[in-house]
């Protein structure tokens, strides 16, 4: 399932299983991207907000350069993301956050930056969006795209006739925070969904109806959610910082969910946020 790729509209691969490392120290988000490498993940996702940058950077560089890299990677096998931590009207200020954020990578560019959430207003959101498209064109970028834009958000993008459409919509998914909405929206524009929290923080991994399909299916509750993300088109991000962990979310191919129960777990929705929701911001 690692080596597994969904083409974005830009013609660029992203691989459709990836490490997330909210909420990781310096020190855990430079061990669990080592860690992933050496499993076989080739996708991490990190943010300005995170404060992690630098140090998950540097674990790919050095992972690249060592022994232990027995594949032969190279930078371009290996899919990085960060986000913009704020939304701004200066154009400026934007161009030198995203700046920071290569730098900070140590990677020579950023594979897919977003603007991680609507905050700021409508000018505010829109500057910064043609902030990103320059910074594509100067190639520090590759793909770009957005995090928490509800339907609001993305039809105004749209509207404005962004020279570069957004690659991805990062928001909260499982099938208990279904989004269905915002989904729909994104698919009318041809944007990937990547699901943050894709196993709702283990929220409800004893729910009934998990715990009777992990059953059923032979899995843990955990590889239930991923593959459900997974089977509905999507990007999955799950995080951990145990590399047993990291294994069994990722150890999802030999079992495909049915029609029947797909439905049943769509049916779960109550739109849990684990986190914030920032989809209705003005």
């Amino acid at each position: 399932m690692l080596q597994a790729k969904l083409k974005l509209p830009n013609g660029l691969s992203i691989p459709r299983l990836q490490l997330g490392l909210y909420m990781m120290s310096g020190r855990e988000a430079s061990q669990a991207v080592r860690n992933g490498l050496e499993i076989g993940y080739l996708g991490f996702d990190c943010a300005q907000m995170y404060h992690n940058e630098r140090e998950a950077g540097t674990a790919i560089s050095q992972f690249l350069s060592s022994s232990d890299n027995t594949d032969g990677l190279q930078r371009e096998d290996v899919f990085y993301t960060s986000k913009l931590n704020s939304n701004s009207v200066h154009y400026e200020t934007i161009r030198r956050s995203i700046k920071k954020s290569v730098e900070s990578s140590s990677l020579g560019y950023i594979d897919l930056f977003l603007l991680h959430s609507p905050y700021g207003g409508k000018e505010a959101r829109l500057m910064s969006w043609k902030a990103l498209e320059d910074a594509v064109d100067a190639g520090e970028l590759k793909s770009i795209g957005v995090s928490n834009f509800g339907v609001a958000h993305i039809e105004e993008l749209m509207a404005s006739g962004p020279r570069i459409k957004p690659a991805i919509n990062q928001i909260e998914v499982h099938p208990f925070n279904t989004q269905e909405a915002i989904r729909e929206t994104c698919t009318k524009h041809g944007i990937v969904i990547e699901a943050y929290a894709p196993l709702a923080r283990a929220m409800r991994m004893t729910h009934p109806a998990i715990v009777e399909l992990s059953k059923t299916y032979s899995c843990s509750p955990a590889q239930l959610l991923v593959k459900w993300n997974l089977q509905h088109g999507m990007v999955a991000l799950p995080k951990s910082i145990r590399r047993e962990r990291m294994i069994e979310n990722a150890d999802v191919a030999s079992f495909e969910i049915s029609k029947a129960d797909m439905g049943v777990m769509d049916g779960l929705d109550e739109k849990l946020v684990t986190d914030w929701d920032p989809t209705d911001a003005a």
